[in-house]
C-alpha cells in the first residue's frame, strides 16, 4: 500500500478513512467520490508537500456522504481551487527526505555532526542545565504533555516568524507550562526534551509546501562553505523548482515568446495564402528573420514552449504582407 512507504505514521493515521472512502463509493455510486478525488490523490502525497491539512479535510467530506448530505459551498470552492497533487518524481524525493528528518537525521544535507554532538554533550552535562530541568520535572505533569514520539516540544518558530499562537494566557495552566518551557528552551538552545536528555536545535533543510527552509540556530557558528551540502541541497529545492530563472534567461524567454506570436501569425497568414510544405516554412523563417538553412526542429520547439493560437482572421496583401 502506498501509505506505508510515507513517514510520520501516515498508514496508522489514515488507513481508516481510505476504507471509509471506498465505502462510500461502493455503497453510493463513483460519481459522487470522484468530487474528492483530487483530495484522495493528496492523501497520498507526503506531509511536508500539504498546504493545509488535507487528513481534515478529506474527512470532513467523507462526513458529508455518509451523511448524505452534498458538500457545502465552501469545500466545493476548495476543490475547484486546490490544485493538483505534486508528480510521483517530487514525493519519491520529498517521501525519502521525511524519513531522515522524522528520526532527525540532516546529514545527507550538512556537514557538521561533529560541531552539533560537541554542544549536545555540553548542555546534557551543565550542572546548571540539569537543576532547572529538575524544577520543570518536578512542578508539571510532563507525561501527559508528552507527544506519541516521547517528545516534548517548545513552540515552533514559523516561516517570517508569524506565530499564530502567540498568545498566552496566564491563567491558563496549559499557557504557563508552554511559556516557561518555552523560556528553558531558548536559553539552552533546544527544540525540545526527550525523556532527560535535551534535543539541541541542528541546522537543519526543510522542504514545505510553499518553499525550502533553511534552519540555522542563533547560536550557531556557522559555516556557509563547509557546514551545508549546498549540491544535495538545491537537489531537493530544485526538484519542484521552476526552469532556471535569471535577468538574461527571462529576456531570452520573452524573446522566444515573441518570436512564437510572430511564429503563430504566419501560420494563418500561410494558411489563408494556401501556402504548404518547403514554401510555407520559408515564408514563417522569413517572417521570423531565420536563415533558410534553420532546422525546422527549432520551430517544433518553438510551438511546444508557447502554444499559443490565434484565432483572429488574418488579413494579407496582394504579396502576403500583413495588412
Amino acid at each position: 500500500m502506498h501509505l506505508q512507504k510515507l513517514a510520520f505514521h501516515r498508514l496508522e493515521y489514515s488507513q481508516d478513512d481510505f476504507r471509509r472512502f471506498y465505502a462510500v463509493a461502493e455503497k453510493s455510486n463513483a460519481k459522487v467520490v470522484t468530487q474528492i478525488e483530487v483530495l484522495r490523490r493528496w492523501m497520498l502525497v507526503p506531509i511536508t508537500l500539504w498546504p493545509m491539512n488535507i487528513h481534515d479535510i478529506f474527512v470532513a467530506a467523507l462526513d458529508r456522504f455518509e451523511a448524505a448530505k452534498e458538500l457545502d459551498d465552501d469545500m466545493k470552492a476548495l476543490l475547484q481551487t486546490l490544485p493538483e497533487p505534486p508528480s510521483e518524481d517530487i514525493c519519491n524525493i520529498i517521501s525519502k527526505h521525511e524519513h531522515l528528518v522524522e528520526r532527525g537525521h540532516y546529514e545527507d544535507l550538512v556537514n557538521c555532526a561533529e560541531k552539533f554532538a560537541e554542544i549536545e554533550s555540553d548542555i546534557a552535562n551543565d550542572p546548571a542545565f540539569q537543576c532547572q530541568w529538575k524544577k520543570i520535572s518536578s512542578r508539571w505533569d510532563l507525561p501527559r504533555r508528552i507527544r506519541n514520539s516521547g517528545i516534548l516540544r517548545r513552540s515552533l518558530a514559523n516561516e517570517r516568524n508569524l506565530r499564530p499562537d502567540f498568545h498566552v494566557d496566564w491563567q491558563q495552566k496549559e499557557d504557563r507550562f508552554q511559556a516557561v518551557f518555552d523560556a528553558f528552551c531558548l536559553k539552552w538552545n533546544l527544540y525540545g526534551m526527550q525523556g532527560d536528555q535535551p534535543l539541541v536545535m541542528k541546522l537543519s533543510v526543510n522542504p514545505t509546501a510553499h518553499g525550502t527552509i533553511i534552519f540555522i540556530p542563533a547560536f550557531w557558528s556557522f559555516d556557509a562553505k563547509r557546514d551545508v551540502k549546498w549540491a544535495a541541497v538545491m537537489k531537493l529545492h530544485r526538484s519542484r523548482s521552476r526552469k532556471k530563472q535569471g535577468k538574461k534567461l527571462t529576456a531570452n524567454r520573452e524573446s522566444r515568446r515573441n518570436d512564437a506570436k510572430i511564429l503563430h501569425r504566419a501560420e494563418l497568414q500561410a494558411k489563408t495564402l494556401g501556402l504548404r510544405g518547403i514554401k510555407k516554412r520559408l515564408f514563417i523563417y522569413e517572417r521570423l528573420g531565420w536563415v533558410e538553412d534553420t532546422d525546422p526542429k527549432r520551430l517544433r520547439d518553438l510551438l511546444a514552449e508557447f502554444p499559443i493560437r490565434i484565432n483572429a482572421p488574418v488579413d494579407v496583401g496582394p504579396l502576403g504582407q500583413m495588412l
